[in-house]
């Protein structure tokens, strides 16, 4: 029988693991929770001899002391975003196949986006200030429907594929800037191809969802923002270091955007003093977009389907290789 350690700590194991899902988890094998913390002795004592361990935020990397507790550990599920704080060259060396939780949190991300993305077309946080203000009907004229509109999304990641996904529910025509997917993986997802320059030229709305590497810093400056269409809606559900705020609050000021709707920034929070904070259609958000709540518990249950799907011999969802970390996030 596989034995399936959980060695996060109890507050994250709370977060991410329902009732339901350590049910399923001990229909596949023994399961053993570490009911101390993420420090090392506590880890080291619930992954003796485990062949499948699940991880999550708070947990350090599993090296050699901890693999040496546990010669047959097949697969490490991680139950949060980026594998990066987990994984040791000793792990790689050993073979150990690696799932993270981007997917689901990809989803989280993906709906807050389209929330953004219906939000903003809809002119509703205009609207409300000016009820609010004891107006009624100004800027009602200014309100638009998800209907024969471009909408652009910055990489087809989990969240940007799920995103374009949520978009099909809607008579808009989708356009994709991600070097790393084909022509055929778009047409697959429901959009086509372009440049960044053409995507920013043709979009209503432009969503971000890329990953916070050298090649995107500031990918969002004063030269690619002046090349999006006047009234047009940026939205980043990703991370803020993809945005040059000094460049934004400059274009925002000039009325160059009908809406920034910032989910990140660059740091967090922004400084008290962050001109975009002056802005009324600069709508900030508090890094919200991964699951949050119960939403959380769709991680732990994700998990379950990796495991099962690894013990059937199925190909993973979400397995990360060593090459593939070097791009994430």
């Amino acid at each position: 029988m596989e034995k399936i350690a959980l060695i996060m700590n109890g507050g994250s194991r709370n977060m991410v693991i329902s009732d339901k899902t350590l049910a399923r988890l001990k229909t596949l094998g023994e399961v053993v929770i570490n009911e101390g913390s993420a420090g090392k002795a506590d880890v080291i004592r619930a992954i003796t001899g485990a062949t499948v361990a699940i991880t999550s935020w708070g947990n350090t990397g599993i090296d050699g002391d901890i693999l040496a507790a546990c010669p047959d550990l097949k697969l490490v599920c991680h139950a949060a975003g980026s594998v990066k704080p987990i994984v040791t060259d000793e792990l790689w060396k050993k073979g150990v196949r690696v799932v993270s939780s981007a997917c689901p949190l990809g989803h989280g991300v993906a709906e807050t986006a389209l929330g953004f993305t219906i939000s903003a077309s809809k002119n509703f946080y205009n609207l409300n200030v000016n009820i609010h203000n004891g107006g009624w009907e100004e800027g009602k004229s200014d309100i638009g429907d998800l209907f024969d509109l471009t909408v652009g999304v910055i990489s087809a990641g989990w969240a940007g594929a799920h995103y374009i996904e949520l978009l099909q529910s809607f008579n808009v025509d989708v356009l994709l800037y991600d070097p790393f997917v084909s022509d055929e993986r778009a047409a697959a997802l429901g959009c086509r191809k372009a440049t960044l320059e053409e995507l920013l030229r043709a979009s209503d709305i432009v969503s971000i969802h890329a990953p916070s590497i050298p090649e995107t810093y500031h990918m969002f400056n004063e030269e690619t923002i002046g090349m999006m269409k006047d009234n047009a809606v940026l939205i980043n559900t990703a991370r803020g270091s993809l945005i040059d705020e000094q460049a934004l609050y400059k274009h925002m000021k000039a009325g160059k955007l009908k809406y920034a709707c910032l989910d990140v920034t660059d740091p967090e929070p922004p400084a008290a003093d962050n001109p975009l904070r002056t802005l009324p259609n600069c709508i900030m958000t508090p890094h919200l977009a991964g699951l949050a709540n119960n939403g959380l518990k769709r991680i732990g249950a994700f998990v379950c389907d990796e495991i099962e799907r690894f013990l059937k011999g199925e190909k993973l969802v979400a397995e990360v290789t060593e090459d593939m970390l070097a791009r994430m996030a």
